[in-house]
């Protein structure tokens, strides 16, 4: 039995997080599609890896160095080269599924989280220099973020909106999204062909949300809290995104999206992201099998993608998964709010961390791309360097 495979019958598609270069050139990432993987997204923490773990990028960014390019220059070069590709491996999940998968996602830098111009003109740039309908721009579900996507959306370019942790910012974006759509049908463009999905993060949520509940536990002896906070570790991620899901149902059943419906547009779909485990007491498919769920994406590293091949429990029930135990799910976050963890201030912080931690490995990219061009950059000795690496 493949997972993946009962998982898109039940109307889910698995995306993994870890796009390379070697998975392109080695065969590795068509074997992933031809096993059930049915879309894939790039970051630079794993552009980073991939750079310092071998030789791959090195004849490019010493041919690039020669020709005066900057680290910034260099780093787009390559990740829009590894995208394109990895578009032209997943066209035809694309073509089959009628545009519903087979997406690569690209970000844009992390600096420009706060900057909605500045976000705009390099989503165009990237989005024309890979020139593939299967790509998918991410931008942040910031303040600034917002509008760009609304209007990147208006003018045509796919977008994966991301760091989407409250139930507040996702509507913000769906809202977004209802409102580029029907500015197109107003302006007389078709809107059938225009993609999104909103990314909501889980595994975070459960780091911070248990620190604040460990806080809250008293010593042996003492009088225990009610709630009792030890019951509400590790659940606050899902309990989150189930109610989120409702949330995401209510806005396909309005008359207003009815009404988009109707003029071909395509479902914004939630797409699960950080599904990995980071507590090593949980069980390692937490993020994963209790989201199963129509019109849903879950993407995950290959450690949690073995896992579920491995011993993943798919049920055969459709209204279980996302659908199950919504009613718990609202008391597990009253709990919170009851035991002072005020979820909207956990969420905001996990904004601004996410911003940061993309901010973080980006720049450690750039400082290591800066390097190796300027080695490179030095004469013939750098170029015989990088043919031999």
């Amino acid at each position: 039995m493949n997972q993946m495979i009962e998982l898109a019958a039940r109307g889910q598609s698995c995306w993994m997080d870890d796009l390379t270069r070697r998975m392109t050139t080695s065969g590795e990432l068509a074997r992933r599609v031809s096993e059930g993987v049915r879309g894939i997204t790039s970051n630079p923490a794993i552009f980073e890896k991939a750079m310092a773990e071998g030789g791959d990028y090195d004849d490019d960014i010493a041919r690039a160095a020669a020709a005066g390019h900057s680290a910034q220059e260099i780093y787009e070069k390559l990740i829009t080269t590894d995208v394109r590709k990895a578009c032209d491996i997943l066209r035809p999940v694309y073509d089959q599924s009628d545009r519903i998968d087979g997406f690569v996602s690209l970000e844009v830098s992390p600096h420009l989280a706060h900057a909605t111009q500045a976000t705009m003109d390099e989503a165009k740039r990237l989005w024309a220099r890979v020139d593939r309908p299967n790509l998918f721009i991410k931008v942040p579900a910031t303040a600034a973020g917002v509008p760009a996507v609304e209007q990147l959306l208006f003018e045509g370019i796919n977008i994966n909106i991301t760091l989407l942790f409250s139930i507040a910012s996702y509507e913000a974006v769906a809202e977004a999204y209802m409102r580029a759509l029907e500015r197109r049908v107003r302006a007389g463009h078709p809107i059938e062909g225009v993609a999104s999905v909103a990314s909501f993060f889980l595994s975070r949520i459960d780091v911070l949300t248990d620190q604040l509940l460990k806080q809250r536990i008293l010593p042996d002896g003492g009088i225990k809290p009610e709630p009792d906070p030890e019951h509400l570790l590790g659940k606050a991620a899902v309990a989150n995104a189930k109610l989120a899901y409702q949330s995401f149902k209510r806005i396909l059943e309005s008359n207003r999206w009815q009404a988009l419906t109707g003029k071909g547009a395509r479902v914004q779909r939630m797409l699960w992201a950080s599904t990995s485990t980071k507590n090593p007491d949980y069980y390692d498919l937490m993020y994963v099998e209790p989201l199963i769920g129509r019109l849903t994406i879950n993407t995950m590293p290959r450690k949690t993608i073995a896992a579920l091949l491995d011993h993943g429990v798919v049920k055969n029930v459709v209204e279980e998964g996302v659908e199950e135990d919504v009613p718990e799910a609202r008391r597990v976050m009253e709990d919170l709010e009851r035991l002072g963890v005020r979820f909207e201030q956990v969420t905001a912080q996990l904004e601004n961390e996410g911003v940061q931690k993309f901010i973080d490995p980006f720049d450690s990219l750039m400082k290591r791309l800066a390097e190796k061009r300027e080695r490179f950059a030095e004469g013939s000795g750098g170029m015989k360097s990088a043919s031999s690496g």
